[in-house]
């Protein structure tokens, strides 16, 4: 499968939030079109959702889930250190 560009995973990631009930911002056009044609999403009447391709996708980008045995930080916290 070809490589997305970070703006096309940022949409993929917030289809797949929209999916799960989490409200997201406007995908871009650009980026859900590009989607679409490699069959990670597709168009609906309610804007543009993913497809179990574009799910199973991401789940080979984070292999690790729950039951992974490392708990991964979220990017926001990688690199800073603790207050004291």
């Amino acid at each position: 499968m070809a490589d997305l560009t970070p703006s096309q995973l940022n949409a993929l990631q917030n289809l797949s939030r929209k999916k799960a009930g989490g409200d997201v911002p406007f995908v871009n056009i650009s980026d859900a079109r590009a989607l679409t044609e490699l069959g990670l999403a597709e168009r609906s009447r309610e804007g543009w959702d993913i497809t179990p391709s574009g799910s199973a996708f991401l789940a080979r980008l984070a292999p690790l889930g729950p039951e992974g045995s490392e708990e991964v930080a979220p990017l926001s916290r990688i690199g800073k250190l603790p207050e004291e």
